[in-house]
Order: C-alpha cells, then structure tokens, then sequence
C-alpha cells in the first residue's frame, strides 16, 4: 500500500515507528539536547529547538492530511501567524479579511504600525473588491480566513489564490475552523496552510498549539529558519498530546458536524433567533463556494438573538450543556460572546463593520447526544422570551 485515505492516515500517524523497543504508540522525547558522535559531525537531532522526534511526528502527520512537504509544529496559532508574516518584508503588502479572529487583526495592525510590513483589510468576499485591492497595488502575501470567525463567511480560496499567483504573491489560508477533514486550502491553490492545533486537530482541550505547512520547498526553508531563530515551536509533551488527540479527528469531526447541522436548523427556526450563520444552510451567502470547496460545512457557527443586551447574561447563566469560554473545537460544545470575548481587541468601529454585534454567540458543537443540545439550547433562550 502506497498511499492511505485520510481516515487511515490520521489513525495511523506514527505508530509502529519506535525502532528502540517496538512499542506501538511513540514515545516522548523530552530532552532538550541530544548526543553528538564527534567533533565536526551532524545528527538528525541535536537541540530540540532546533528538531525533536516527538515535534517531528506530529509534523510529519499534519503535512500527509494537508498535502504538503514539510510542517512547522509552533506553540500556539497565534505564533503560527508570526512565523508567517516574518516572510515579509517591511516594504511588502499584506492583504487580509476585514472580519478575521480579532486577536489576529489586532497583531496585525500593531505589526504594521511598526513598519514590519504594508496591510491592507478588504472584503474577501466580494470579488469586484478583492480585483480592485490587486489592482491598487500588488501583495507579497494574502491571508485568508475560510469560514470566518465568528461570521462565517466564505471566501472562494481558489479564486483568490489564482489572482495572487498572477502577481507572484502567497496564499495563506487558516484552516482552523475545517481541519484537514474538511477542507484543502493547498489543493486549491494556497501555498501556505496554517492551524490553531488547540483547537479540532488536538480536539480535547488540554493544550496550546499551532502548526504551518507549506507545499513550497523555499517557503519551507525560510519557515524553518524563522521557527528556529524565533523560537516559536511546540513542545514535545504538547505533540505528543496533539498527535494522540488527532487519531480521533474524522470522528469527533464527523459526528460534530452532524450536531452542527441539526441546531442550526433548530436555530435557525427559533421564533427568538434573529439570525444564523451556518455556510451548511441554503440561505447562507457563501454555502454555493463552501460546497464547492469543502467536504463538509463543520461544527463551528454564530446566531444572533432577539433580544437587549440587559437579557444575555441570563441566557448565558442558563446553559448547562454548552460552557461559557474562549476557545473552540474540543469534544465539549462552548459558546462564545465575541463582542466581549475573542473580538474585543479589535475595537468598536472594526467590530461593527464585521458583523459582531452584542447579540451575536459563536457557537462550537461538541459531540454530546443532540437531544441534550437541544433541550440546553431551547431551555436558555425561553429566559429571554
């Protein structure tokens, strides 16, 4: 067998590779510094912020389900996102969505304040837009955020990655809200792909991680470069503990994603539900370009409620299944106030041109028995009636 389909791959990710005592799982290898044969010779391993195998597994598993050829295993998102944008220069543009994950816009903002490099936020999905923003002036690098948090709006990736080909630029596609399961931005033509692995790929909520993957050797090398130089990679418990919890992705994303699907259209029949955003329901603007470019619409989505602001705290204090808090993806389902949560740094004004609203939740369906889901959901919204 040459090649194995992603199911197999991701159950399969580095077991039976111990070649000191066969165990099947692979062990931690916490060591900071390995043992060199001699003077003037080289080792695979040598300082472990430079390589370590435990890293390395969980590289080598996250480039198989991305397609990719080669992985960087940083420790957090957010220092995947920094890693990335030390590919640029201070005279290069930087395009990215005017609605992206608020800690996200804010860096960037704050980076370009600095003179690390030129940014400008558009409208990725609008496609006069997006031809007018190459028009002005051409980008060293696009970022683009598929489905958008905590909107999720659809950027047609294939589309923007063409544009940015012709003017020599890269694409760079986070991936957190699908994971691999769900969606190929490589295969559609970004050169860089890149997770808060804190989030569907570690699936548990019990570490902090990141991870980027390019299908571009020189891109990689440079990768490389700056994840040494800065120091922003994982530590080897946190792969361990990654690549253990990614055995488990196609299902807990597959039964995930069929919660996702029921409560939105729960919701989104709710007499006090003035709003859902969920690129699986037909109504959706972007579910066309999510069918298109996706193997699935996910477990994440955001609905507004019919109410004022004085209400939501006692929808919130009546949720019992769904838990109040900052992250997303692991098998328990979270809400989420983006307002005053994950989008708060971006400010007032950027907050409303994004659609966040005080009314607006963000939701992450976990894997628990829908009917529960439901009963939470319905039981929270009847203190707002």
């Amino acid at each position: 067998m040459t090649t194995k389909r992603r199911r197999t791959s991701v159950v399969q990710a580095a077991v039976g590779t111990d070649k000191a005592h066969k165990a099947v799982m692979p062990p931690i290898y916490m060591s900071t510094t390995f043992e060199i044969d001699g003077l003037e010779q080289k080792a695979p391993y040598e300082y472990s912020r430079t390589r370590n195998p435990s890293r390395d597994d969980l590289a080598e598993a996250i480039t198989e389900l991305e397609g990719g050829i080669g992985t960087c295993v940083t420790s957090s998102g957010m220092a995947a996102l920094t890693l990335i944008v030390h590919l640029l220069n201070p005279e290069d543009l930087l395009i990215a969505p005017y609605d992206c994950y608020g800690r996200s816009y804010r860096m960037l903002a704050s980076l370009a304040e600095k003179k690390h490099f030129k940014l400008k936020f558009i409208d990725q999905y609008d496609e006069q837009a997006v031809e007018d923003a190459f028009k002005e002036e051409a980008p060293k690098m696009v970022l683009i955020e598929s489905p958008s948090n905590p909107v999720m709006r659809i950027a047609d990736i294939a589309m923007i990655a063409e544009r940015a080909k012709a003017c020599g630029a890269m694409t760079v596609c986070d991936n957190t809200f699908l994971s691999p399961m769900l969606q190929s931005p490589l295969d559609l033509g970004a050169d860089i792909v890149y997770h808060s692995t804190t989030k569907f790929i570690n699936g548990h909520s019990d570490i902090v991680g990141g991870c980027v993957t390019t299908n571009n050797e020189e891109i990689l090398t440079e990768l490389e470069f700056w994840a040494n130089s800065l120091g922003v990679i994982g530590a080897p418990f946190d792969a361990y503990m990654t690549l253990r919890g990614m055995r488990t992705l196609e299902l807990r994303v597959t039964r995930a994603q069929e919660n996702a699907e029921k409560v939105a259209k729960m919701l989104s029949e709710h007499p006090l539900v003035s709003a859902v955003y969920y690129p699986g329901l037909p109504d959706h603007p972007g579910h066309e370009i999510a069918k298109k470019q996706q193997a699935g619409f996910g477990a994440m989505m955001s609905f507004e409620i019919k109410t004022d602001k004085s209400k939501l705290a006692a929808f919130v204090d009546a949720l019992e299944v769904f838990r109040l808090a900052q992250s997303l993806g692991g098998t328990e389902s979270l809400i989420n106030h983006p307002a005053t949560m994950t989008h708060v740094s971006m400010g007032p004004e950027a907050r409303e041109k994004a659609g966040v609203t005080d009314q607006l939740f963000r939701l992450s369906i976990g894997v628990e028995h829908i009917d529960d889901i439901f009963d939470d959901l319905n039981s929270a919204l009847e203190k707002v009636a």
